[in-house]
C-alpha cells in the first residue's frame, strides 16, 4: 500500500464501526489512568488485529489482556519521551517562574530558555519517528522488549522506505493536528461539548493511529511475506 492508500483506510477505519469508537470514547471519558490504560490497550489489540490481516476493529474483551497492554504502550511512552519531556518541563518552568516572580532575565537568558523548549519538542518529534514503530513491533511480536529493539526498528523503517514513512508521519502529524483542533473547538461548548470531544473525536483518533501505525507497519515486504507465511500455516494446520 502506498500513503495515500494507508491514509484513506485509516480515515475510514473508525467509521466501520461507530459503536467502538463511542465505546472507545468512554473509557476516555473516565479519564483515570487504569481507565484509560484500557484505551489504550485497544489501540493495541487494533493493531495486532490489523497486522494480522483483520479489516474490522477487534471487539472489547479479555479486558484483563487490554488493561496490560495499555499499561506496556505507557512504560513504552516513558521511555520514548521522558527525555523530551524533561527538556521541555526544564525550559517552560524558567520561562513561567521569571514571568510569574517579575525576575528582569537577560535576553540571552530567554533566549536559551526559549531554545530549550523548542529542543525539547524537536526531541519529541524525532523520537515519535520511531516510537510508534517501536509500538508496532511490541504489537507485531506481542513481546515488550521488541519495542526497544532499536537496530531492528531501524531496519523496520528502512524496509518500509525513509520516505514513504516520513510522509506517513508528517501526514499523521498534521491529521492528528487538525482532529484535536476540532476537539477543542467542541470542548468551548459548555459541559456537553467536552463529552462529544471525548466521546467521539478523540476516540475516532485512537482508532485512526493505531490503524494508520500498522499498515505502514504491514508495508514492509519482509512483514507481508511473514503474514503470508503465517496465513499459509494456519490454513494447512491439521485440526
Amino acid at each position: 500500500m502506498d500513503v495515500k492508500e494507508i491514509i484513506s483506510d485509516a480515515i475510514r477505519y473508525p467509521s466501520s464501526d461507530w459503536k467502538k469508537v463511542l465505546i472507545e470514547g468512554v473509557l476516555l471519558i473516565l479519564n483515570l489512568t487504569v481507565i484509560l490504560a484500557f484505551g489504550t490497550g485497544y489501540t493495541l489489540r487494533l493493531i495486532k488485529s490489523t497486522l494480522a490481516g483483520y479489516d474490522e476493529p477487534p471487539e472489547f474483551d479479555d479486558w484483563g489482556g487490554m488493561l496490560i497492554d495499555g499499561f506496556k504502550i505507557y512504560i513504552v511512552e516513558v521511555v520514548y519521551f521522558i527525555i523530551p519531556f524533561i527538556i521541555i518541563f526544564v525550559g517552560a518552568l524558567g520561562l513561567v517562574t521569571a514571568v510569574a516572580s517579575g525576575i528582569i532575565i537577560s535576553p540571552s537568558t530567554y533566549l536559551e530558555l526559549v531554545l530549550t523548549v523548542i529542543a525539547g519538542i524537536i526531541l519529541i518529534i524525532i523520537f515519535g519517528v520511531f516510537g510508534a514503530i517501536a509500538i508496532a513491533n511490541m504489537a507485531f511480536y506481542d513481546d515488550l522488549k521488541a519495542a526497544f529493539k532499536f537496530g531492528e526498528i531501524l531496519e523496520r523503517i528502512s524496509k518500509i522506505g525513509w520516505g514513504k514513512y516520513i510522509v506517513w508521519y508528517i501526514i499523521t502529524i498534521i491529521i492528528t493536528i487538525v482532529v484535536g483542533i476540532v476537539g477543542d473547538i467542541l470542548r468551548l461548548i459548555p459541559y456537553l461539548g467536552f463529552i462529544i470531544a471525548l466521546l467521539v473525536v478523540y476516540s475516532y483518533l485512537f482508532m485512526y493511529s493505531g490503524r494508520s501505525v500498522a499498515l505502514i507497519f504491514n508495508s514492509s515486504e519482509e512483514v507481508q511475506k511473514t503474514i503470508v507465511q503465517n496465513k499459509d500455516s494456519d490454513e494447512h494446520s491439521p485440526e
